[in-house]
């Protein structure tokens, strides 16, 4: 498909037109436009969007494909609207040379399903012990710019100030996992109420934000950029907005499941809701919710984090800590941001595109709908509606929160660089 044109759809939620797609490019948008030879997509109702952009997403690739594959999970992305996403460095091997990034980078070409960023390591083999070959995996051909130890806390002050120091040479950021591990020792979820009725341990809330406020402090005393992972209280959002008050360069990310999910849920002991960070109290998600969109959060991260039945089909305490994303997170953000009032469109394009790719140096996505632009584009139905259905997702693993759950809206087509990746809500 050399050249598509797009009739009748509404950039950002505004006035209808058209867009001609040719040559990986916008070539023209109007009313009326032909175009002889162009295959027609008709997008009466349809919402056009920025390709989407995460910035958290497990692949698993390499070493764990019975949960993912670079390509399930790209395909899953490009379902969910997405046509960026950044590879998680907590693969095995753990990508933290030169050699494993690349791998990761050159599959995501392969399968072309979605642009793959690796995420390399902060620290040799995620151990916390000493730096891992951060300039390296920077100058070979996947030109990693996000770094992170996720699933795991850089919880070394001197290792952390090193790092940021690190990647100032190469306009790099870190993005911090904030776990303080000593207060989270056998922790199982959100410590409060529901941790004392249930008898699990608890996962306080001080031990993200002294995290927070540490690296805050160190990112300003070296003139670093620093990214906070997946934040989940209350006070997170409280130390971010402090920081970006003092002109600190410091971005943050909220998942869906943290903007809709509490930590009542766990009262079931089902571990499909066992996350790290763990499910928070309705105070938190409402301030979580306030925090995006007033713009204290930059992003909306999936934190994809796909596990075959039997890591989830267990005994709590046992389960592993993660939940798929990938599909469900712009019908999630609709939900609870749009229809809410909270956030208009563009707010959503700035939020889960355009802060997304500036966060993660991502040439080419996060760019407006305007003529000679790239052409990474999300067609959105808002009125649709659907039932989550594990078994109908993209991904290798079924562990999804929203099982059985409607969800409003639905991706009716996504192209990446003008080559559609879905067209009618499947992959094209």
């Amino acid at each position: 498909m050399k050249r598509c044109l797009v009739r009748g759809a509404a950039p950002l939620g505004g006035e209808p037109t058209d867009l001609l797609l040719a040559d990986g490019r916008i070539v023209e948008i109007g009313a009326g436009l032909s175009a002889a030879g162009a295959h027609v997509i008709d997008a009466t109702g349809l919402i056009a969007l920025p390709g989407l952009v995460d910035l958290h997403t497990h692949l698993r690739e390499p070493g764990r494909e019975d949960a993912e594959t670079v390509q399930s999970g790209t395909r899953a992305a490009a379902l969910g609207g997405f046509t960026a996403v950044h590879a998680m460095a907590n693969t095995s091997p753990v990508a933290d040379t030169a050699g494993v990034v690349e791998q990761v980078w050159r599959l995501g070409l392969e399968h072309g399903h979605a642009d793959v960023r690796p995420v390399g390591a902060v620290t040799v083999a995620l151990a916390g012990e000493r730096l891992a070959e951060l300039g390296a995996m920077a100058e070979c051909p996947a030109a990693v710019r996000v770094f992170s130890d996720d699933g795991k806390c850089v919880s070394d002050a001197v290792l952390m100030r090193r790092a940021l120091e690190y990647v100032k040479a190469f306009d790099g950021v870190i993005a911090q996992h904030a776990q303080e591990p000593r207060l989270t020792e056998g922790a199982q979820m959100n410590e409060g109420e529901m941790s004392a009725l249930l008898g699990l341990g608890g996962w306080p809330a001080v031990a993200e934000e002294a995290i927070i406020a540490r690296d805050c402090l160190l990112a300003a005393h070296v003139g670093s950029r620093l990214h906070v992972c997946h934040v989940s209280t209350a006070g997170s959002v409280d130390l971010i907005r402090w920081a970006k008050a003092k002109g600190w360069d410091v971005t943050a990310e909220v998942t869906p499941h943290h903007l809709v999910l509490t930590d009542d849920l766990v009262r079931s002991y089902d571990p499909i809701y066992k996350v790290n960070p763990p499910l928070r109290t309705a105070a938190d998600v409402e301030a979580l919710r306030i925090g995006l969109a007033d713009g204290t959060i930059d992003a909306v991260a999936t934190d994809h984090a796909p596990h075959p039945d039997e890591d989830k089909d267990c005994e709590w305490a046992a389960a592993a800590m993660g939940m798929l994303g990938l599909q469900t997170a712009l019908g999630v953000v609709q939900q609870v941001m749009v229809d809410t009032g909270l956030l208009d469109w563009a707010g959503v394009a700035d939020r889960m595109s355009s802060r997304p790719a500036r966060i993660g140096r991502v040439d080419g996505h996060g760019r407006g709908l305007a003529v000679d632009e790239p052409a990474n584009i999300t067609l959105y139905d808002p009125t649709a509606a659907w039932t989550v259905d594990p078994d109908q997702l993209a991904s290798r693993s079924r562990n999804t929160p929203y099982r059985g759950r409607q969800l409003p809206g639905a991706v009716y087509a996504t192209f990446l660089r003008g080559k559609p990746t879905v067209l009618d809500g499947k992959l094209a």
